[in-house]
């Protein structure tokens, strides 16, 4: 009987590297820790939306205007005035205005009475400075994009749980803004803002990918992008409720202090551990996640196991120094990976954000537009889902951007009068981009070693992050021809599909760990075909002689 327990016992056991391949408890909580950063960061990233927001104002008339004058006035002259130009006032009468008094003159405003303080255009008198309002939020993205580089590097340096821990609590510098005047100071607290809370991003992707196993890389691609979207619209319905920018701002901002607690049940991925010689706490890690997972593994034989036999149980007997990011370069195929990664990251993000902004010039109710162009975001990362796991990463990514492209392109050519025809191809133009924007950052991922995976992934984030910059400027190009914004984004994501071609699968496959094992891979591979061509040249030319 004892026997018969021991032998049932050996069986269960699973190997010290399947480990982390039992998607169980621990991923669980581990997902929903890091996914509460991201929620929260996702408002702030998104907060100049409605903190920044445009309201009503119209000129202060210093001969009409009170001390503490009000927005509505029954006495301002009912012709059509824009708000940057103010009536010149007649000599008055009675001494007080009426709509009578005033020339058909006008003059350049240089005083505004703004119809209520809920955002920062009234607090720092942005008045007819439209530019000064949307550089608000393109110092933000600027932030974010240098946010994405730095926490890669930081990232590898220093742990993926340290990074996203720092990024996220950091991020309460923008309560800074509540107590500031003058817009230069408001800008740089935005701009630092963005550029600590928006590495949360990086660090958390992969962690999720490294903590999930092969099978569950993509399903952490969508939790995490779920969560995204949870923060767009938990901020929306905040703002509902909380119009005050001051209230709003602190409402947001404050929760990221609470994240300081993470350091007690946040948890350090064991192959950065493993590959950085933190051999000890790999092995508390790995035990942990047993326990919490109940699985079985040889305790005795992991507690008793050192450094390089532990590396050579995860393939990363072959590490021998910190590989960085100048180690890059000395791969061919590094650097052929890092070229189409970043390439199809710009295009996710310009078409991305290029099709939701441009939706509002569709023929029809541009907040009906709008609303089918978000809404779309929520069905993509379902069909990312299964396409991925079913099919693969590669082949519905090449698919995926080529269908876009094509979509993108018929789009265009479209005549305005066919209104229904013309928004549907459009929407299935922003399904199938939705569909590779959580893919191509899952791929991303598998495609880098863990030894270089969070600054390359940094590297393409920024990438994106020039791409969601320049999409905010391709309405300009419709007074041009209408043509022309769908012609752009369908041949970007045209030639992302193309380079694709390019790169290898890598569902099912290992995440590698150093740059030397990725090219090993690459060139048995090439010999795998090379060998195929010459068999295959050796029968044609026997089969010819006979």
């Amino acid at each position: 009987m004892e026997r018969n327990d021991t032998e049932r016992k050996e069986k269960e056991e699973i190997e010290i590297i399947e480990t982390m391949e039992k998607f169980g408890r621990y991923q669980m909580l581990q997902y929903f820790l890091i996914c509460l950063p991201a929620v929260v960061v996702t408002m702030l990233n998104v907060n100049y939306v409605f903190v920044a927001g445009d309201i009503n104002y119209r000129c202060r008339i210093p001969e009409c205007d009170d001390q503490y004058p009000v927005y509505n006035t029954s006495w301002w002259p009912n012709k059509n005035i824009d708000r940057c130009t103010r009536p010149l006032v007649k000599e008055l009468t009675g001494g007080s205005c009426t709509n009578d008094s005033f020339t058909e003159a006008v003059a350049v405003c240089t005083e505004w009475v703004y119809e209520s303080n809920e955002t920062v255009v009234a607090e720092l008198d942005l008045g007819c400075q439209p530019w000064k309002i949307n550089l608000i939020g393109t110092m933000h993205n600027i932030g974010m994009s240098l946010a994405m580089m730095a926490s890669g590097w930081l990232c590898d340096r220093f742990g993926r749980m340290p990074t996203l821990i720092m990024c996220s609590v950091g991020s309460c510098v923008g309560l800074l803004k509540i107590f500031t005047s003058t817009y230069s100071v408001y800008v740089v607290i935005e701009m630092l803002e963005a550029t600590i809370s928006s590495g949360a991003y990086t660090a958390g992707m992969v962690l999720m990918i490294e903590i999930g196993g092969k099978n569950n890389r993509v399903l952490a691609g969508v939790i995490f992008a779920y969560a995204v979207y949870l923060g767009e619209t938990l901020y929306a319905i905040i703002a509902m409720f909380l119009p005050y920018w001051k209230h709003l701002v602190a409402a947001i901002y404050s929760p990221s202090i609470a994240f300081v607690l993470l350091i007690f049940v946040l948890k350090e991925s064991p192959r950065w551990q493993l590959l950085n010689d933190k051999t000890e706490r790999a092995k508390n890690t790995l035990l942990l996640v047993a326990k919490v997972n109940k699985v079985n593994i040889d305790r005795e034989k992991l507690l008793h196991m050192n450094a390089e036999d532990l590396k050579k149980e995860y393939n990363i007997n072959s590490y021998e120094e910190r590989e960085g990011f100048m180690a890059i370069f000395k791969s061919r195929e590094m650097i052929k990976r890092a070229i189409v990664a970043a390439f199809c990251k710009f295009t996710v993000g310009f078409v991305y954000y290029g099709l939701m902004i441009n939706s509002v010039f569709l023929p029809g109710n541009k907040h009906t537009n709008f609303m089918l162009a978000t809404a779309m975001s929520f069905p993509g990362e379902l069909i990312s889902l299964y396409s991925m796991n079913k099919i693969g990463r590669k082949y519905p990514l090449i698919f995926g951007f080529l269908l876009c492209g094509v979509f993108c392109v018929v789009t265009g050519w479209i005549p305005e009068d066919y209104t229904c025809f013309k928004i549907t191809v459009f929407l299935f133009g922003k399904l199938i981009i939705s569909v590779c924007y959580t893919g191509v950052i899952t791929y991303t991922m598998e495609l880098f070693p863990t030894s270089v995976r969070g600054t390359m992934l940094g590297v393409c984030s920024v990438s994106g992050g020039i791409g969601s910059l320049i999409a905010p400027l391709t309405p300009i190009l419709n007074s041009v021809s209408v043509v022309l914004p769908p012609m752009i984004f369908g041949i970007t994501a045209l030639i992302s599909g193309v380079l694709l071609i390019r790169t290898p699968e890598t569902k099912d496959a290992p995440l590698m760990d150093t740059i030397q094992q990725v090219d090993l891979a690459q060139s048995l591979i090439t010999r795998k075909k090379t060998n195929v061509d010459i068999e295959i040249t050796y029968d044609f030319n026997k089969n010819n002689k006979d």
